[in-house]
């Protein structure tokens, strides 16, 4: 083999200029305010410098940036092209955070009025997604029949769910399905740039959330550093850190097998059923995370029994991992964008993004206000910034006015993740058959349109219940008070009602 040859280092010099982009993003986070107050995470700040380079090169050059031979050129010679291999890492780099994320071991307990509001806070997210997914149908829908867009599909609008619901790589996936099964032109590149409009909103709506409760006074910070402990970074019995084998390796070693055995069961189900394949493999994070509940089950089953004496798995680790895996993938997948496929589309995409906006953030405000009272502004942070970009765009809200997490906000954010998945992801196939025929995607903004409705009889079951027992009380008193002596007064009795009883004046 010869190590001179750019095809050795192509991948390895890709993945050296995405994080060289986020050690300049960071820096100019660091020295520029406007920026620093903007909120934008470093990892989108990143990827917005590489994708104003890509975009330049393209109009000087004729060809994107990462289509130049130093990164593996445009695919020709059956080669992967460099803005393929942004595609690629993006995908891979959603499932090993996830799976990272899932191996994470909680002895938490919850009371019955947290565990509750956890519940609750996995409805709000479910919610966010099918308010997103039902408006953003509604307006694709709209707009195919009106614009007649070439390649525009009318099921397109859902991808706003994922863009702005899930990120990035959920909006990858689903526009390359879009794309490739069902004639999408340009379907990637139209959920890559939802996602990176839904990291602008985050971090636009929410400082100017911020600055306006703090002017009305509705928004009190307490000041204080956090200290750190060794509990913050490992448990109790647990495996050294430097060994026969370094701890984070162990760590590495763990994400990768369960997400590689995650492939192994993809492969084996699309064998089976070769029309869900592309389907099945952009599950590939769910799948990850689904293969996390045996292994520590397995593990936890080991500990009990002492065969295995320490603790394997760092919770903290396992968190530096999954950000790393998340950081990257968040500044390939703005990097990839492709500005020339969606010259028709950005009109549309405005729309989308404005009308996403404004849903969020009155759906948030609204059950935050009713739900989390005492909390409500933490609270909608934490929402929105998930429900626009990803939940570290919520902590980053968040920490703005709760560093040191006194409120339960930071909590429900994690822990809601859940309840949501078994709630989101039966909807989450609907995303396949939308596209399949105009009727479909109608038929899919009306399911979406009542699921939403459901949920949120769910999500205000206890002030909905509480007022109708409220109100039969009430009944009851009314009934009650209708036979009480005090008005069997007016009641006519047998002796013609002529006569009245005495008062308390006339039998002194």
């Amino acid at each position: 083999m010869n190590y001179a040859g750019l095809g050795v280092w192509s991948v390895l010099i890709i993945i050296a200029v995405l994080l060289f982009s986020l050690l300049l993003g960071n820096i100019l986070r660091h020295f520029i305010p406007a920026l620093k107050k903007s909120l934008i995470p470093v990892s989108v700040l990143g990827g917005l410098l590489l994708l104003i380079v890509s975009t330049i090169t393209y109009y000087c050059a004729g060809e994107y940036f990462f289509n130049l031979p130093l990164f593996g050129g445009n695919g020709e010679g059956g080669r992967m092209s460099g803005m393929n291999v942004l595609e690629v890492l993006t995908y891979h780099c959603l499932g090993i955070g996830f799976v990272a994320t899932g191996m994470r071991s909680s002895k938490k307990k919850f009371g019955k009025k947290r565990a509750g509001e956890i519940f609750d806070s996995g409805l709000v997210t479910v919610n966010g997604y099918l308010v997103q997914a039902f408006i953003g149908l509604a307006i694709t829908l709209v707009g195919a029949y009106l614009l007649h867009t070439d390649g525009l599909i009318s099921a397109a609008g859902i991808l706003l769910a994922f863009g702005f619901g899930q990120g990035t790589g959920q909006a990858l996936n689903y526009g390359n399905i879009f794309e490739k099964e069902y004639g999408f032109t340009g379907g990637g590149n139209f959920g890559l740039t939802i996602a990176a409009l839904g990291f602008l909103v985050a971090c636009i709506v929410g400082v100017i959330y911020i600055n306006v409760m703090r002017r009305r006074g509705q928004i009190k910070i307490v000041e204080r550093e956090k200290e750190n402990n060794l509990s913050d970074y490992e448990d109790e019995n647990e495996i050294s850190i430097v060994s026969s084998m370094d701890k984070l390796t162990v760590q590495v070693a763990i994400v990768l097998a369960i997400y590689g055995a995650s492939f192994g069961l993809m492969y084996g189900l699309s064998a089976l059923i070769p029309s869900l394949a592309n389907t099945l493999f952009g599950f590939n994070f769910f799948i990850g995370v689904l293969l996390t509940l045996p292994v520590k089950a397995v593990l936890n089953k080991l500990y009990d029994k002492k065969i295995i004496k320490k603790q394997i798995v760092n919770n903290f680790m396992m968190d530096r991992i999954g950000g790393f895996a998340f950081d990257l993938m968040i500044v390939a997948g703005v990097a990839a964008i492709q500005i020339p496929l969606l010259t028709s589309y950005w009109g549309l995409l405005l729309i989308l993004a404005v009308s996403g906006a404004l849903v969020t953030v009155f759906y948030v405000n609204f059950v935050c206000k009713r739900q989390f009272g005492v909390y409500r502004h933490e609270q909608f942070l934490a929402f929105f910034g998930m429900l626009t970009g990803t939940a570290s765009t919520g902590m980053i809200l968040l920490r703005e006015i709760d560093g040191t997490y006194r409120t339960p906000a930071s909590e429900n954010l994690v822990y809601q993740t859940a309840p949501a998945m078994v709630f989101g992801f039966p909807l989450m196939f609907l995303a396949t058959y939308a596209p399949t025929s105009d009727l479909a995607a109608l038929i899919t903004c009306l399911i979406v349109g009542a699921s939403f409705v459901v949920l949120n009889l769910v999500l205000f079951r206890n002030r909905i219940f509480k007022r109708r027992k409220a109100e039969g009380a009430a009944e009851n008193a009314e009934q009650e008070g209708a036979l009480s002596p005090d008005t069997e007064e007016s009641v006519p009795s047998d002796r013609g009602g002529a006569e009245s009883e005495p008062s308390s004046d006339d039998t002194q």
